[in-house]
């Protein structure tokens, strides 16, 4: 099993970001995905998580209405697209794969 992360970077308060998450190594379709994050001396927190069909998603309550989660099953990655961005939302951003597989991490920084 291999989660490869993609797409963190700095960027100013309100900007928008793609993160992606390619899968390799197991039936990418047949596992529901997550992205967690964790922030500088606090522990991993879960951000969002998406059935393996895609059907259904959910999200933490500091995410709701400013993230999506979604995943294209054909190329076996699982994105997160990032809006209205806050600077407590600076966070090494992790892809997850049950049980307890995990990717190397994305960077996300928002700063003024």
């Amino acid at each position: 099993v291999q989660l490869v992360e993609s797409g963190g970077g700095l960027l100013q308060p309100g900007g928008s970001l793609r993160l992606s998450c390619k899968a390799s190594g197991f039936a990418f379709s047949s596992y529901g995905m997550r992205w967690y994050r964790q922030a500088p001396g606090k522990g991993r927190e879960l951000v969002a998580a998406i059935t393996n069909d895609g059907r259904t998603t959910n999200y933490a309550d500091s995410v709701k209405g400013r993230f999506t989660i979604s995943r294209d099953n054909a190329g076996n990655t699982v994105y997160l697209q990032m809006s209205s961005l806050k600077p407590e939302d600076t966070a090494v951003y992790y892809c997850h794969r049950p049980l307890d597989y995990w990717g190397q991490g994305t960077q996300v920084t928002v700063s003024s």
